[in-house]
């Protein structure tokens, strides 16, 4: 009777939230890492260098670093609901100001303004998922939600490189038509979030009274497993020495991922071919890299390991970026990229799913936020690094060297972390599966 009222609704919880949340995801996305594509035009149009384009592009997670916690305190305290819909009102009104940037300094203001605008939605989506599923299921659902990344790279990228076709229409040129058709959906989607989304378990009438009073007892539960007050406290989120791990640690998956969203078109355009069939090859890794994250997270949560999922992925993007970064055909260089996008889909459910094992309350909201914003700044690095050594070298292999090495990086102190963790903490997963 347990199980099967657990399997009833959570399986209820998962068709209202997840399609949602991952939509969200897909748009947010897109608005952040267009600028890949943009680029293919933009830098001609406006004359950027490769490192005003990868300091631009990066500065986007200044913005995101600094209003992070406050950003994530508000959703705690406001609600899910009412918070991400203003997330993605003031993300999408100032995505489509993309549209008449005119040169370095408005490109730089307006890239730090949409990271400071869409600061707490990653972070207080995992939140907010901490919320409605246990701790042993919730690798899988973070994967389903973390999917609408590459999803967003794999329809996005031939639709991003369509849109640069439309240059000249209405006197605009293609990347303005781009930024300002890319930015709609998230106005549309913040009054969907409004009258759609439920805060809590508490609220949510769409599901039987069983299965209200289940996963509301289930959940406070879980809370109380967490210990003592120190979990909970705003200091606690913050000065964790676990959460400043997992930062570090998520610093080297960010600087992998933006370096495949900003700088992926721009190598594979190195080939010769067009924008189009740019647009067509980029989508390529990320629908592979998919069914990876999804069967590697499930993996996860069913051995209750978390470590070496994050390790081995680590590692596996690393080599992935070495192997492209010598790689002289079309069908090597896509090969080498799914690589990359394999590993770094694959670590971030599993690594995602840490934080929330000895975090709750305040503290989560905070600790959460804070390895967000902290570990987003290795999408400012990683970016930045390849348009300057870029522009140093006249190649992409020394940046794509040094992001190789900030995974690996990575990699090594998942493994310290795992060693100096407290006993109950690395475990936690695995007993929790037992019941």
């Amino acid at each position: 009777m347990g199980h099967d009222i657990e399997a009833r609704t959570l399986r209820r919880v998962s068709w209202r939230i997840v399609p949602l949340i991952m939509l969200l995801y897909f748009i947010a996305y897109i608005d952040r890492v267009n600028i890949g594509f943009a680029a293919l035009s933009m830098k001609q149009d406006l004359g950027f260098s490769a490192s005003i384009l990868g300091f631009g592009a990066g500065i986007f997670f200044w913005g995101y670093f600094l209003c992070e916690v406050p950003s994530n305190i508000a959703l705690h305290r406001f609600g899910a609901r009412k918070w991400i819909a203003r997330i993605m009102l003031s993300w999408g009104v100032i995505s489509g100001a993309m549209a008449f940037v005119q040169g370095p300094l408005s490109f730089y203001v307006i890239r730090f303004l949409l990271g400071a605008a869409e600061a707490g939605f990653f972070p207080g989506i995992i939140l907010y998922l901490s919320y409605w599923f246990p701790a042993r299921r919730r690798a899988g659902i973070t994967a389903l939600f973390m999917a609408a990344a590459p999803i967003s790279t794999a329809l996005g990228s031939p639709i991003s490189a369509a849109l640069l076709e439309m240059h000249g229409y209405l006197g605009l040129h293609g990347w303005q038509w781009m930024f300002l058709i890319e930015a709609f959906p998230a106005l549309l989607l913040g009054g969907v979030v409004f009258f759609c989304m439920t805060d809590r378990p508490e609220q949510a009438r769409w599901l039987a009274a069983d299965e209200r009073n289940w996963l509301v007892s289930t959940m406070q539960a879980e809370q109380q497993d967490k210990g003592g007050e120190d979990h909970h406290s705003l200091l606690a989120g913050l000065t964790n020495p676990r959460v400043l791990a997992l930062a570090f640690i998520y610093f080297g998956t960010s600087a992998g991922l933006y370096t495949l969203g900003i700088w992926a078109p721009q190598i594979i355009k190195q080939l010769g071919v067009s924008s189009m069939t740019v647009g067509v090859l980029n989508a390529v890794p990320p629908t592979v890299s998919v069914l990876a994250m999804v069967l590697w997270s499930r993996h996860s949560d069913r051995s209750g390991e978390r470590t070496w999922h994050v390790v081995l992925a680590c590692i596996a993007a690393a080599v992935g970026l070495v192997v492209a970064s010598g790689a002289s055909g079309v069908t090597g260089l896509i090969a080498a990229l799914t690589l990359v996008n394999i590993g770094i889909s694959c670590a971030k459910p599993p690594l995602w799913s840490m934080p929330t094992m000895f975090l709750s309350g305040t503290a989560a909201a905070t600790g959460i936020a804070a390895i967000n914003s902290i570990g987003n700044l290795g999408g400012f690095v990683g970016p930045a690094m390849i348009g300057w050594i870029k522009d140093q070298t006249g190649s992409f292999a020394g940046g794509l060297y040094f992001v190789a090495g900030l995974l690996m990086l990575s990699a090594v102190l998942t493994l310290l972390l795992s060693r100096f963790q407290p006993a109950e903490a690395s475990v936690i997963a695995v007993t929790q599966d037992r019941h």
